[in-house]
């Protein structure tokens, strides 16, 4: 079994972030658009046990995530099934279409702007993204993928290289939906 394995943090200085990877010599491999359409189950709450399930848009690109619960109290990881859909909007919304005649519901829409850095000669294949997230701003993403087996070893790796990029005391293990809806709870009760 396979394990995503990943932190976030919210970017306070782009500039400082930037001259962080640079002194680790991180390269910017891509720059892509994501929009995320989550999707609620017809017969249980995924924000009570901690699930995820979406259409994801890469720029023409179309793939379908089910997230696992996290697995630990200090990083966002947990098991990640991914499935590649046909390229396309229109094959994006035909698999829309067939969930919600399936009676999953559309819970909200995220959209992103995403720089891809790969770090070179690391032990572990990482991915370290930058997000500008419409309504929410700026974070950093560290991912990389575990086996099981080796699943305690790779959090730790990546708490470490956290530190290393100066990244903050704490990760926010909160998703960019339940981010986004936070706010939109927020903004409603003001």
């Amino acid at each position: 079994m396979h394990y995503e394995v990943e932190v976030k943090y919210p970017v306070h200085d782009l500039d400082v972030l930037r001259q962080s990877l640079d002194g680790l010599g991180a390269v910017c491999e891509d720059s892509v658009e994501q929009e995320d359409l989550y999707f609620g189950h017809p017969l249980r709450d995924f924000a009570s046990t901690d699930e995820a399930f979406r259409i994801r848009r890469t720029d023409n690109r179309n793939g379908m995530t089910y997230k696992g619960p996290l697995l630990d109290q200090e990083t966002k990881s947990r098991q990640e099934v991914e499935v590649d859909l046909g390229d396309g909007v229109e094959q994006n919304r035909k698999m829309q279409v067939i969930l919600e005649q399936l009676g999953f519901s559309v819970v909200h829409c995220v959209k992103k702007s995403r720089e891809i850095y790969h770090l070179p000669d690391e032990d572990r294949e990482v991915e370290i993204v930058i997000d500008h997230v419409d309504g929410l701003g700026t974070y950093v993403e560290l991912e990389c993928v575990s086996e099981e087996s080796q699943f305690e070893e790779t959090r730790k790796w990546i708490l470490d290289l956290a530190q290393r990029l100066h990244l903050g005391p704490k990760v926010e293990r909160r998703s960019y939906l339940r981010l986004l809806l936070d706010r939109l709870a927020e903004s409603t009760a003001s």
